[in-house]
């Protein structure tokens, strides 16, 4: 199943990060790559002028960094991270 690009499901991955122990802002910046990890405080700070897609991106490339234990989230946020992942994953393979 493919992610939906909405804010419900930007709504789910933000809360998946937060429950990581992470806090998500939007700033205004010079981000090079549309965020920054502020490492020690366990905040994400993205670009505010990323569309709804560039957000759900963003925070799905970055979702591997945050040591998430799967067990712990509920059973719709664990589909969504399960499919980040899943995607993740794909990405890495090599393309032949």
């Amino acid at each position: 199943m493919a992610i939906r690009y909405n804010q419900a499901t930007l709504n789910r991955i933000e809360k998946i990060v937060e429950d990581a122990g992470y806090v998500i802002r939007y700033e205004r910046g010079n981000f090079q790559s549309g965020y920054c990890i502020l490492e020690s405080r366990k905040v994400v700070v993205l670009n505010k002028f990323l569309q709804l897609e560039g957000r759900i991106n963003t925070i799905i490339d970055l979702i591997p960094t945050f040591g998430i234990n799967p067990d712990t989230l509920t059973p719709d946020n664990r589909r969504i991270y399960e499919e980040a992942m899943g995607r993740i994953a794909t990405a890495a393979e090599p393309q032949s």
